[in-house]
């Protein structure tokens, strides 16, 4: 069974942003509710120093406290499927907030009352009006959301019976991984130790944010020496 996991390059990544607006307009989310964001801090001391870049989305935990906080308040909105992507049920969320408070990413954000329009309050665009977005990208007002692994994308794959061409095919791949100038993000199958993603992990010595929580995190990344 394949498990799919993100790496993300800190060495590479120079804060373009090309993947949260990649994140965007390929998922609709809310301005108040975004998928994905970078963090940028300084390291090192005057005069030497760099900025240094950082994007955070969901991490897609083996362990997600997410779910655990949500299944204790007997709402069980939040799942985790067999290829490890964590989803929100938006018919079962309440918007309770719960999921927000044990995350140790700061992931899930609740929205607030407009959804559906890239520019909520004016009229649809084109785009919109086309009505083809997938179930998972159909947000409901009042409700939790975060990153999904673009599962609308990879259910195809598995719906095809392509799983392995899973980070490989554009048409397979989360967006935001597609578009970084850089290559600082990679996406595949971390069970195959030939993947790309699993031997760039071993190669680079990639590893999780906050594992003291215990979550076991599903977005590993190559963070920055800071010998400046």
């Amino acid at each position: 069974m394949a498990k799919f996991v993100r790496v993300i390059d800190t060495e590479r990544c120079f804060g373009c942003r090309s993947c949260v607006a990649a994140c965007a307009v390929e998922n609709h989310f809310t301005p108040e509710s975004p998928w994905n964001v970078m963090v940028e801090y300084e390291s090192g001391h005057f005069p030497h120093v760099a900025r240094n870049f950082v994007t955070m989305n969901c991490m897609h935990c083996e362990h997600p406290s997410c779910k655990a906080a949500c299944d204790a308040a007997g709402f069980k909105a939040i799942s985790k499927n067999e290829f490890g992507v964590v989803l929100v049920d938006y018919d079962k969320c309440t918007g309770c907030g719960y999921c927000a408070t044990t995350c140790p990413y700061g992931v899930p954000q609740l929205n607030g009352g407009k959804i559906g329009q890239l520019y909520p309050g004016g009229d649809k665009t084109p785009y919109e009006q086309m009505g083809n977005l997938a179930p998972i990208q159909r947000k409901k007002a009042h409700t939790v959301e975060k990153c999904t692994f673009c599962w609308h994308k990879l259910e195809k794959a598995v719906a095809a019976g392509k799983v392995s061409e899973i980070g490989k095919t554009p048409d397979f791949t989360p967006t935001c991984d597609l578009v970084c100038p850089t290559q600082a993000r990679i996406f595949g199958d971390i069970d195959d130790p030939k993947s790309a993603v699993s031997e760039y992990i071993a190669k680079k010595k990639a590893t999780q944010l906050k594992k003291e929580f215990g979550t076991a995190p599903q977005v590993y990344y190559v963070l920055n020496g800071g010998d400046y």
